[in-house]
């Protein structure tokens, strides 16, 4: 896989923070984890469920040598969100993000997750069904 930075960008790479001085592209040769700086998320970003959740699987990409916290609180999160969730779509994506967490894909699972922030997003403006009960 060949990867372009531009001057400044940060790369993480299986726990590793790399900056680039210039524009320069990168080969990966083997199998890697790996996130772009455009792809993390602040912990000040992480203002709904879903994104939490984004930030947690982030958490666990980019520290694969010590996930035991991160992977516990991943636990917690997913079943506290399957719990209260109702919307047939919501569900469906939780699920294929809880197989692909535990087959140690992460960047899939924060892709899967990325593309549910539409409908989250929807669901909390009321413009579709509520995926969560009342408490």
């Amino acid at each position: 896989m060949k990867i372009s930075l531009r001057a400044g960008e940060r790369i993480y790479i299986n726990g590793a923070v790399l900056r680039v001085d210039r524009k320069v592209s990168l080969e990966l040769v083997n199998d890697v984890m790996f996130l772009l700086e455009g792809q993390v998320m602040q912990a000040s970003d992480a203002t709904t469920a879903m994104r939490q959740l984004y930030f947690i699987v982030q958490l666990m990409l980019m520290n694969p040598t010590d996930i035991g916290a991160a992977a516990s609180l991943y636990g917690q999160h997913h079943a506290a969100l399957l719990a209260v969730c109702e919307n047939r779509e919501m569900l469906d994506g939780l699920a294929a993000i809880d197989e692909m967490v535990g087959g140690t894909r992460y960047f899939e699972a924060l892709k899967r997750i990325r593309a549910l922030f539409p409908l989250e997003q929807a669901i909390l403006a009321g413009a579709t069904e509520s995926p969560f009960k009342a408490a």
